[in-house]
């Protein structure tokens, strides 16, 4: 057994401990929000919008308009940690709370990663089944080897730049096809400011809120603000540095909220409407082939591919993030607890895998579980961007704190009624 670990050590790296800051410099030529607004392009973005389209039409528009806001604000307010402080959410989360709180709000945001690489490996999975005709679970271990790989050696850099680029335009190829589709713009005008909750719909509400405002997306932008390490600039650049973070986080989310808006008006248009339900993920090649022709099968199978490999990619590294900052550590692949984070949340995430017997099912629900998570991470960064023992002078105002409070008002008082729905 001693043998088996020591191999073990030298395979990962177990062993060797040299944090360094900067270790996720992963964004040299693009704003960091637009990493998060890929995340807007994954298999369970993909598989809530969807649902939400095909079983209730434009009603559930609203929810996207609403995470989108509550994202804008959260978003902006992590990256002010990390450039104010220095600190990632989870090191500062460690280094500025007790213990015992913030291991248990970590150890969920750790559940919350695991939730996340479970989604994006099955739909990894799931493209290579539309491929080359794979079983899911076989797809899943290469999907999870791949991504392991590409981690541990860095080699991801080398292919992140096209997957990016591509997995973008058939994010906007979604918003084009708006314009080759009848829709009918006043009803969706409507719901996308008009709150409504259809019988049965809270699960896919939620489900909605957490592909949107994902938990591991908040810890993962501190990581990257903070390996920039601006805290160590004057005042000027400090500001100037918010200030640019603040247009990049806008731009991104609202790129986000009209290529998620755009799923749920296409599924409308092509499953409510024609009230032709929506049982697996592979039916939304369909969304595709006005534009696409006989190709979009296709295409919409290597675009969930990439997708899903580009989103296991930062649901490691954030959850990666999140177990070296229990350590007070910074992200950084070489040393032992960030790619023990890595593991535990890909390893886990596919061993649950194993035992799903309905793949499209399995995304909505992790997309849920999320939300649940939500409210945990939101009350943690409040309190963190509202001290002045964290922040000194760039702490939050009394108007934004009081608005993060609200925020995670919300998502906790949805979170009780997807509790009350259920029995």
């Amino acid at each position: 057994m001693a043998s088996f670990l020591n191999s073990l050590r030298t395979t990962f790296g177990l062993g060797k401990h040299h944090p360094r800051l900067g270790g996720l410099e992963i964004l040299k030529y693009i704003g960091p929000g637009l990493l998060v607004t890929v995340g807007f392009i994954d298999p369970g973005n993909w598989a809530s919008n969807l649902a939400a389209g095909a079983d209730y039409g434009y009603a559930l528009l609203w929810m996207v308009t609403l995470s989108t806001v509550m994202l804008i604000v959260l978003q902006h307010n992590v990256a002010h940690l990390g450039i104010a402080t220095g600190l990632c959410l989870s090191e500062a989360a460690t280094v500025y709370l007790k213990p015992a709180v913030s291991r248990t709000v970590l150890g969920s945001a750790v559940l919350a990663s695991i939730s996340t690489s479970l989604a994006e490996i099955l739909g990894g999975a799931i493209a290579l089944q539309m491929l080359f005709g794979i079983p899911v679970r076989i797809g899943a271990l290469m999907v999870l080897i791949f991504v392991i790989v590409m981690l541990f050696t860095n080699s991801y850099r080398l292919i992140e730049k096209w997957i990016i680029a591509f997995v973008s335009i058939i994010g906007l190829s979604f918003i084009y096809e708006l314009s080759l589709t009848t829709i009918d713009w006043p009803a969706a005008a409507w719901a996308w400011v008009t709150p409504t909750i259809p019988e049965g719909s809270m699960v896919i509400i939620m489900s909605v809120l957490g592909a949107v405002v994902m938990p591991h997306n908040l810890f993962l932008h501190s990581e990257i603000i903070q390996s920039r390490q601006w805290n160590l600039s004057d005042d000027a650049v400090i500001k100037k540095q918010l200030r640019y973070e603040y247009a990049d986080t806008i731009l991104s989310m609202l790129i986000g909220w009209a290529i998620n808006s755009a799923m749920i008006l296409l599924a409308a248009a092509t499953f409510f409407v024609s009230k032709t339900p929506v049982e697996e993920l592979q039916q939304a090649d369909s969304l595709l082939r006005p534009l696409l022709g006989s190709n979009a099968t296709v295409i919409f199978a290597v675009a969930l591919l990439f997708a899903g490999i580009a989103s296991t990619i930062t649901s490691g590294m954030a959850a990666g993030s999140i177990f070296a900052g229990i350590f007070k550590e910074p992200y950084d692949i070489k040393d032992s607890h960030s790619r023990l984070g890595v593991i535990i949340s890909l390893v886990v995430a596919f061993l649950i895998i194993l035992v799903i017997t309905n793949p499209f099912r399995g995304l909505i629900y992790s997309q849920m579980i999320l939300s649940i998570q939500l409210p945990f991470t939101v009350f943690l960064q409040v309190y963190l961007t509202s001290s002045e023992r964290v922040m000194g002078k760039y702490k939050n105002s009394t108007f934004t704190k009081y608005l993060l409070y609200a925020i995670g008002g919300v998502v906790t008082l949805l979170n009780v009624m997807l509790l009350v729905s259920m029995f």
